[in-house]
């Protein structure tokens, strides 16, 4: 059975319409703050595919109106279950810009378990946006996306996580961590045991907890702005420390 539902989020940035714009509404530009790897279109009825490890989640553009507004909605599933997103972008006074939004459409049974999951996610996909627009704006990441299914309980991940970064389960944004390539970074997002964001001078690097109807995952979604692959090192970080 499936059940409607709606989710709004809205953040500033001190960035200009036209930035903001590109980030959102072009391949590249959601590459650099959110998972995989995208598609996008440049017209009504164009593509907006999102591809993960082993699977691509089709979508088409709905309504395109550069520089303002972005919808896309998802294939619907024979079941009638399909999500639809919609960018709002306002430009505001003293250079800054405000981005609303709006993600509905029907869910599953599990639908509340869905539901709070994309609520806890999106806050750090939003501040990653926003690390991204302050210090790498209009640079392509080379993206690492990484699964591990069955790591763990959310306080057996976190503990490995923060061993990893040489900091306590307790960390809080602002602190200072170390990836384990020795890179020096700081947290600029902490919800854990959920969602852990560090940024370094050369990217952005997302450590998230995913509990869902079939057990715990970690997942993880890097950028590095230096042109670095970086696949290959935390592939074997993840079996390393995950078995």
């Amino acid at each position: 059975m499936t059940h409607p539902f709606e989710l709004s989020q809205e953040i500033e940035f001190g960035a200009t319409p036209e930035q903001v714009w590109d980030a959102i509404a072009t391949g590249p530009g959601v590459d650099s703050w959110f998972m995989g790897r995208t598609e996008l279109g440049t017209s009504v009825g164009g593509p907006a595919d999102l591809t993960m490890p082993g699977h691509t989640e089709k979508a088409t553009i709905t309504a395109y109106e550069p520089g303002t507004r972005l919808v896309t909605r998802g294939a619907e599933a024979p079941d009638g279950r399909f999500m639809a997103i919609e960018y709002l972008i306002e430009g505001r006074g003293g250079g800054t810009t405000v981005l609303r939004i709006v993600q509905n459409g029907m869910l599953g049974d599990d639908w509340e378990t869905e539901f709070e999951a994309m609520k806890a996610g999106w806050p750090i996909y939003l501040e990653t946006l926003k690390q991204y627009l302050t210090y790498f704006t209009g640079r392509t990441p080379s993206v690492t996306t990484a699964f591990r299914p069955g790591a763990g309980g959310p306080d057996t991940i976190w503990k490995i996580v923060t061993e990893s970064l040489d900091v306590t389960p307790d960390v809080a944004e602002g602190d200072a961590v170390r990836l384990p390539d020795g890179s020096a970074g700081v947290v600029y997002y902490a919800n854990l045991p959920v969602n852990l964001g560090v940024r370094t001078d050369e990217g952005l690097y997302r450590f998230i907890h995913s509990g869902t109807d079939r057990g715990d995952v970690l997942v993880l979604g890097h950028q590095n702005f230096a042109g670095r692959d970086e696949q290959a090192a935390w592939d074997g970080w993840v079996a390393e420390r995950f078995g």
